[in-house]
């Protein structure tokens, strides 16, 4: 008996690191010190010397059960993107730019093209957001996982200068709320999604006219990332006051969780177009409209609050960045929460 013939194939993992390298090394930027194999990444913060008070922001998520129309479909080039936008879009809530990313994979086998492929993803989400992809670990788990499946996680750091924090704190009466549009489902939700739909091939391949695609094409979209979109935000020299990026628990839950005390937002339901992808969700799976603003992002991927008299400067700054975006409601005073209208 070896470890081989137990599950683990170590040649497996020497393969994966080589098919993954030209993936990685497209990622890096000049802070980082280390080389992909090593037993930790380093990352000098030299660059950022000159910030009165620099401050490390950091965030970890996982895909969750989107990955089941991944193995589904066979499709696992675009999965790596949403474990990174799980991450950095949390630390773009705050005002920080992502600095670096690191990947956990585990598997119940080790596929050398696979996990190449997994990997081609996450350095895809890392060039959107100009974060390096330092290192990771592929953990292969047989017994544990089936052969064919796999789980996917992710941790990102960033970095800014405690000033420009963006707390909530200064949200006031009369501030207003923009929507920035998502690509579909992104990465929540997808427990419900998989009870309303049939997970086969034959029921993801096939074609809606009002999805202009495939069932599975439209769930698959990869979450988008919103790195720049806030970037060129604070480059037009607008103050973002309240940022909340629309993950799971929908409306309901991640708008409360950016204000101050004493504030309330108020969102118009008709300020902006719900994608098809959600009215079809609704009407197959009989979901309440309530229960589909607390489970999925609707349509609005990312939701801020700025001043009402940026209001302009801000649509311009994200339209010009390639964005989508409404003013989607106001802030009142009131107890802290959300109300739907």
């Amino acid at each position: 008996m070896d470890y081989k013939k137990a599950g683990v194939d170590i040649e497996a993992g020497y393969q994966s690191i080589a098919l993954m390298k030209k993936h990685v090394q497209e990622t890096m930027r000049s802070e980082v010190l280390t080389n992909l194999g090593g037993f930790s990444g380093a990352f000098s913060l030299e660059k950022f010397k000159d910030m009165e008070k620099p401050t490390l922001v950091s965030g970890t998520d996982g895909v969750g059960t989107k990955l089941k129309l991944a193995f589904v479909l066979e499709q696992h080039d675009t999965i790596g993107i949403d474990c990174v936008a799980m991450c950095v879009n949390d630390i773009a809530c705050a005002g920080a730019e992502p600095l670096f990313f690191l990947d956990y994979i585990a598997c119940g086998k080790n596929e050398p093209e696979k996990i190449a492929e997994i990997v081609k993803g996450v350095a895809a989400g890392c060039k959107a957001s100009d974060a390096a992809l330092i290192g990771g670990e592929t953990a292969e788990m047989p017994g544990f996982y089936a052969e064919d499946e796999y789980d996917l996680a992710g941790f990102a750091v960033g970095i800014v200068d405690e000033k420009d924090l963006i707390t909530g704190c200064d949200i006031t009466e009369g501030d207003i709320l923009i929507g920035i549009g998502s690509s579909g489902v992104h990465s929540n939700g997808f427990s419900l999604v998989r009870n309303i739909f049939s997970m086969t091939k034959e029921s993801l391949h096939t074609f809606y006219e009002e999805l202009d695609g495939t069932l599975g094409e439209t769930l698959l979209a990869p979450t988008k990332i919103y790195v720049k979109a806030l970037r060129a935000i604070k480059d037009a020299g607008v103050k973002v006051q309240g940022c909340s990026h629309i993950t799971g628990g929908g409306f309901y839950e991640n708008i409360p969780r950016m204000l101050g005390k004493d504030v309330h937002a108020t969102v118009i339901k008709d300020s902006y177009p719900v994608p098809p992808i959600f009215r079809m969700i609704a009407r197959e799976g009989q979901v309440a409209e309530e229960m589909m603003y607390r489970t999925f992002n609707m349509g609005l991927g990312m939701v801020l609050v700025v001043d009402q008299m940026d209001g302009k400067k801000t649509l311009e700054a994200l339209r010009a960045a390639g964005e989508t975006a409404y003013i989607v409601g106001e802030i009142i005073a009131g107890e802290t929460g959300v109300t739907l209208c």
